[in-house]
Parts: C-alpha cells; sequence; structure tokens
C-alpha cells in the first residue's frame, strides 16, 4: 500500500534518488568543453548539461537540473547513455531511448526526457562550433 503513490518504474526511482554524473557545486570546478541549457517555461524545469570531448567521444559529462523526478532521471539516465560515445552516437539519444531506458515515463512526463536530449544537443552544437576550423568558429 505505501507504494500506490509512486507512479514511476523502479529505474527513474533508482536514477532520481541516486543520480549518476550529477554536478555538485559551482560549474568551474569541472573541466568542460561546452554546456548546453534549456527550459520548459510551462512546467518550470530547466537542464545544463556539461560535456569533455576526449578524441572525439564524450569522455566525461555532469549535469544539472531543477525539476521533477523525471527530469531528474532523465537527465541522469541520459548521462549514463551519453558517457563514452561519439558526438554523431550521443546525438542519436532521442528522447524514446532515454524513455525506455527508464521502462517509461508517465505521459504526461515524457516531455523530460526531450529537454535532456534537447540539451546535450545544444551542447554538442557548441562544442561542434567552437573548434577551430569550423565553420562558425
Amino acid at each position: 500500500m505505501e507504494n500506490q503513490d509512486w507512479i514511476y518504474s523502479e529505474t527513474v526511482k533508482e536514477h532520481f534518488l541516486n543520480p549518476r554524473n550529477y554536478l555538485m557545486g559551482d560549474e568551474s570546478a569541472f573541466d568542460y568543453d561546452a554546456v548546453g541549457q534549456v527550459g520548459n517555461p510551462v512546467c518550470g524545469d530547466q537542464m545544463r548539461m556539461y560535456i569533455k570531448v576526449t578524441d572525439g567521444k564524450i569522455s566525461d559529462i555532469r549535469w544539472k537540473t531543477y525539476g521533477c523526478a523525471s527530469a531528474i532521471a532523465s537527465t541522469s539516465a541520459l548521462s549514463e547513455l551519453a558517457k563514452g560515445k561519439t558526438l554523431d552516437e550521443a546525438l542519436k539519444i532521442d528522447a524514446e531511448a532515454i524513455d525506455d531506458y527508464l521502462g517509461k515515463l508517465p505521459k504526461h512526463k515524457f516531455h523530460c526526457s526531450v529537454l535532456g536530449h534537447d540539451a546535450l544537443r545544444e551542447a554538442i552544437e557548441k562544442y561542434r562550433t567552437s573548434q577551430p576550423g569550423s565553420a562558425k568558429s
């Protein structure tokens, strides 16, 4: 009876209560190459995704999320899925992949997985445009 109010999968619960790759404290303590930030004005969730890129792969990733359990769990899951991937591989981790990894979010919380994907995409785009020889540098 005590779990009747919890509408999330055990994986969501685990990532919410024990988030992976969460950036505690000051961002300057993490040596990142780019950051992406997105927000949803409707629900108030905000996410920042910090990436460190080595040899074309995401060698480290940290994040900060201000939002609900779904937002925190989605960002945690995404950080686990993206670490070690090439930038192109990481871009292919879409909201559906995050949702599947978490064992499905409630329909009204699916937008949380979209936000994480958007924050990562923005960080990768910023990284790419900051590199010498890029078309926009």
